[in-house]
């Protein structure tokens, strides 16, 4: 974690975050899991490739010690994976009280005061809110007669909800961003945030497109496409999987350039995206961006990017990042959706009717002002005239 700059800049106060904040600490985290796939966390690593052997070497038996539960799967909503470690149930319901009852025993066995759920599984196909998800009631009736619009993800968050456990969402997935779990997180005094890691090459844009605006520099195109070869690019091959990412990715540069406030420079404006399964990548993950861009008197110019990154090695820190603010945001007496987590999603949640803020740096001021209300400091606002005779 970053510092944080307390009260003047003549004071010279910049902690790091994890030392002004009461966060937990590393020492105190106890983690679990579910999973379609058997195999232990040390197992798991190490057919991932993303770490080198000599890296999880000295984590053989604590990792080896972390298998997971038995998952709320179905091939149904993310169709390019199986998997054996699968829980069984008549209804959809009996299998979100069996998440209910992993949660109490990993909860008892570890004699845990809070726990924090975040989602990093697969993205699922893509589901529009309906009334089976307009109150508590009609979600719970959905579950119970398998509707289709119930999907594992929302078995997860409800199951959470339901044992007083926050939720971060980090897939594109509809999943708590419904008014039925919102409601259900309000009543229960319980954080939720999402949606979608924000690591690779929208991550990019929210730092490009502010820069495109600042200037007031047009934009006639955006063209992205990335290859990768990890489990995700191969549950994005399928296009129902892909059409809740595409959605999640498309809608970035709209919100930040604002098009409807100035038209002259972005109405209409292309954004192409494209996500390629290809093996050989593996996790590390390659983004190419073409930009063609509009200056003064209308002349074109190009900026072009290729972002050869490794997708979990940017996920990782988002997660624990996430655990950690999400349980200091519920000791402090927070609750439905947290806005100020957008910073680390591609597609943030926000008030129903309220604009989601998707530039960086704006999220990255609310991230922090956040912090300085919750630990009593003042706010920064960078106006400086008190540094200047008046």
């Amino acid at each position: 974690m970053a510092t944080i700059r307390l009260g003047k800049r003549t004071e010279s106060r910049s902690p790091l975050i994890k030392d002004f904040a009461p966060l937990a600490s590393l020492e105190n985290l106890v983690f679990a899991s579910w999973d379609p796939i058997p195999d232990d966390a040390y197992a798991a690593a190490l057919n991932a490739g993303v770490l080198e052997e000599k890296h999880l070497a000295p984590l053989k038996d604590f990792l080896s010690g972390i298998k997971p539960m038995p998952a709320v799967f179905d091939n149904k909503y993310v169709s390019r994976i199986n998997g054996t470690n699968v829980k069984k149930g008549k209804t959809k319901r009996d299998l979100a009280e069996q998440l209910r009852q992993d949660i109490r025993d990993f909860r008892s066995r570890n004699s845990l005061d809070r726990v924090v759920m975040v989602w990093c599984a697969s993205t699922e196909v893509f589901i529009k809110a309906g009334p089976q998800h307009a109150t508590l009631e009609q979600f719970e009736k959905a579950m119970e007669r398998n509707d289709d619009a119930i999907a594992p993800s929302m078995l997860y968050a409800y199951a959470a909800l339901m044992e007083g456990v926050p939720f971060c969402n980090g897939a594109p997935n509809l999943t708590v961003d419904t008014p039925a779990l919102q409601a259900l997180a309000v009543e229960r005094g319980l954080p939720i945030s999402g949606k979608d890691f924000k690591t690779g090459q929208t991550w990019m844009k929210t730092v490009i497109a502010p820069g495109l605006k600042a200037r007031m520099l047009g934009l006639a195109g955006w063209y992205s496409t990335n290859i990768l070869g990890n489990r995700d690019g191969e549950v994005l091959d399928d296009p129902a999987s892909f059409k809740t990412k595409e959605e999640s990715k498309l809608s970035v540069l709209h919100t930040i350039l604002q098009p409807e406030i100035y038209p002259a420079l972005y109405k209409d404006f292309s954004h192409v995206v494209r996500i390629n399964y290809y093996p050989p990548r593996g996790d590390n993950k390659e983004g190419w961006d073409n930009i063609d861009i509009v200056g003064w008197m209308g002349y074109p110019m190009q900026i072009k990017v290729n972002f050869l990154c490794r997708d979990s090695i940017l996920a990782a820190p988002i997660v624990l990042d996430l655990a950690l603010f999400t349980d200091f945001a519920h000791r402090a007496g927070m609750k439905g959706i947290q806005e100020w987590l957008s910073f680390y999603y591609k597609s943030p949640m926000a008030a129903p009717g309220l604009q989601a803020e998707h530039d960086l740096f704006i999220q990255q001021t609310k991230l922090k002002n956040t912090l300085r209300h919750l630990m009593g400091e003042e706010q920064i606002t960078h106006l400086g005239l008190e540094y200047y005779p008046a």
